[in-house]
């Protein structure tokens, strides 16, 4: 069953693989390999990559030698992964109901993509399903509160007045959970996951401040759709908030480095 969360990000996402792919696609893979490394991923490991995205982890375990499935619920960034590890099995399906049999895989990598279900719990519930016992679960969320670099964009939509559009819901508080390490070893204990633990992973994203407004203009993520809420208008007044935001993260080299903070979670099925 969804929620009109899980329904207003596939309106979000519809269509975006591309853009994403140019623009976030880079920050969110720097925990990848990290990632990996909680899953034990090894030459023979049979994977899969939930919400794969555009494919940088699926690439990043295929490199290793494991047996890589992928899976997306955005057809577009489905047929990224497909083009990015040719001959992987890629599905088209969305979390809590994955078209697996139980006890699968030997590790199930989820890489930001907790942040976009509307009931968290029965995710990881399903991903428990999916993965044999002893197998390995890793992913990662964006820690709650941010850290400035992520919230830069959302700092000159505020100052431009720009809220969140009326169809764009919220997590449901009672399917909500601490955006901690705590909270989150906790909700994967609740799903029935051993020895959980979660760790935070911070660095400095280096982006040029074009490519960064590029993501949320062109509506990526729910930021993207505050940015667009108030058509060409509010864009420009975000624009310029921006440009005077931006400034504290710029380098000498006029590029940005933005600081982020993930959590990295892992438990065993």
């Amino acid at each position: 069953m969804t929620t009109p969360f899980d329904d207003a990000e596939r309106r979000i996402w519809s269509g975006r693989a591309e853009a994403y792919a140019r623009t976030y696609a880079r920050l969110c893979a720097h925990p990848v390999e990290a990632l990996l490394d909680a899953a034990g991923v090894a030459p023979g490991t049979r994977v899969l990559d939930v919400g794969c995205g555009s494919g940088t982890v699926s690439v990043a375990a295929f490199a290793r030698g494991a047996d890589v499935y992928a899976a997306d619920a955005e057809p577009g960034m489905a047929e990224a992964t497909r083009r990015a590890v040719p001959g992987t099995e890629v599905r088209i399906a969305r979390l809590p109901e994955l078209p697996y049999a139980d006890a699968h895989f030997d590790a199930v990598l989820a890489n930001f993509v907790l942040n976009h279900v509307g009931r968290p719990l029965a995710a990881l519930t399903e991903l428990r399903r999916i993965t044999r016992p002893g197998g390995r679960l890793a992913l990662t969320i964006w820690r709650a509160p941010a850290a400035p670099g992520q919230t830069l964009i959302g700092r000159a939509a505020q100052a431009a007045d720009l809220t969140r559009p009326a169809w764009l819901p919220a997590l449901d508080p009672d399917d909500d959970f601490p955006r901690t390490p705590e909270g989150l070893a906790a909700l994967l204990a609740a799903a029935g996951f051993l020895e959980a633990t979660c760790s935070e992973v911070a660095w400095g994203h280096e982006t040029g401040a074009e490519e960064w407004w590029a993501g949320a203009e062109q509506g990526i993520g729910a930021i993207g759709q505050v940015l667009n809420s108030r058509g060409p208008e509010g864009m420009v007044e975000a624009r310029r908030a921006y440009d005077g935001l931006s400034a504290e993260f710029r380098t000498p080299s006029g590029q940005l480095v933005l600081p982020h903070v993930a959590l990295l979670a892992a438990g065993t099925a």
